[in-house]
C-alpha cells in the first residue's frame, strides 16, 4: 500500500497566528502517527512562515527511535540562512531526516507549484544530493511528469523524484482529467525503470487521491493542506483513517 505522509505545515500555520504553542505540532504528529500513518513531513522555509527550525529538531526528536515512521524534510537546497533559520541544507544535515526532498520554491511563492528545470539547476544539485546520500538520507526531488527531466534526474543520482500532482488536481472533474493521469502514470513507470522510486504530492485530497494512488509505482504521497481541512470537518484521527482507507 503506498504510504501516507502527513505535512504538518498548516497545523503550525494556525499555532503562528497567536503567541505560544498552541495547537502543539510535535503533538499532533503523534496523534498521525497513533493512527497509522507512515511519515511525517514538514516544508520550513527561511521566512519561518509555518514550520520553524525547532519544529524540525523536535520533530526529528520525536521520530529518531521509531523505526516504521518515516520523517521528510523537505525544501529549497539553496534556501540561505535567514535569522535563526541555520539555512536549508545546514538544518537537515543537523536533524537527519530519513529523506530529504528538494523543491524549487521562492520566499515569494505561496506554496510550491512546479518542479525543478534541471536543464538549469541539476549541475548545482548533484553534489549536494551526494551530499546528502553520503550521510544516509534518501533523496527525492520535486519534478513535473515531463520524460526528459526524469531522464536527467536518474543522471543526478536521486533516489526518488515526487511527482508535482497540481495539474492533476486542477483537472478534477474535467475532460482533461484522464490525459493528466495518463501523463502521471508513464512518468512513473519511467521513473520506476531508471531506478529510481516514485512519490507523489501537492492538492490530494478525498475525491482525487483513490484514483492517483492506482499507479502501481506509488510509494508515498505527501499530504497536508487538504488533510488540514478535513480534519477540522470530521477530527484529525477520523482524516488519518479517511486518507489510508483512499489509498487501501
Amino acid at each position: 500500500m503506498t504510504a501516507l505522509s502527513i505535512n504538518l505545515n498548516k497545523i503550525a500555520l494556525i499555532r503562528n497566528s497567536r503567541e505560544g504553542n498552541y495547537p502543539n505540532v510535535v503533538d499532533h504528529g503523534q496523534l498521525c502517527i497513533d493512527q497509522g500513518a507512515e511519515g511525517i513531513t514538514v516544508h520550513p522555509r527561511p521566512d519561518q512562515r509555518h514550520i520553524r527550525p525547532t519544529d524540525v529538531r523536535q520533530l526529528a526528536e520525536l521520530l529518531s527511535p521509531v523505526i516504521d515512521v518515516e520523517f521528510n524534510v523537505e525544501g529549497n537546497p539553496f534556501a540561505p540562512a535567514l535569522n535563526d533559520y541555520p539555512g536549508f541544507i545546514e538544518l537537515v544535515e543537523e536533524t537527519q531526516p530519513d529523506q530529504c526532498t528538494l523543491v524549487p520554491d521562492g520566499n515569494d511563492q505561496l506554496t510550491s507549484d512546479h518542479g525543478f528545470d534541471l536543464n538549469v539547476s541539476g549541475a548545482q544539485l548533484a553534489p549536494i544530493i551526494k551530499r546528502l546520500k553520503d550521510q544516509g538520507m534518501r533523496v527525492s526531488l520535486f519534478i513535473d511528469p515531463d520524460f526528459a527531466q526524469i531522464e536527467l534526474a536518474a543522471k543526478i543520482g536521486v533516489d526518488r523524484i515526487e511527482l508535482y500532482t497540481g495539474p492533476y488536481a486542477a483537472a478534477w472533474g474535467t475532460d482533461q482529467l484522464e490525459d493528466i493521469f495518463q501523463s502521471h502514470l508513464a512518468a512513473a513507470n519511467l521513473a520506476t525503470s531508471l531506478g529510481m522510486g516514485v512519490n507523489a504530492g501537492h492538492d490530494l485530497n478525498l475525491d482525487n487521491l483513490a484514483k492517483f494512488a492506482s499507479i502501481p509505482a506509488l510509494l508515498e504521497v505527501s499530504i497536508g493542506h487538504a488533510f488540514t481541512v478535513d480534519s477540522l470537518a470530521m477530527g484529525m484521527t477520523n482524516a488519518v483513517q479517511a486518507y489510508k482507507e483512499r489509498l487501501r
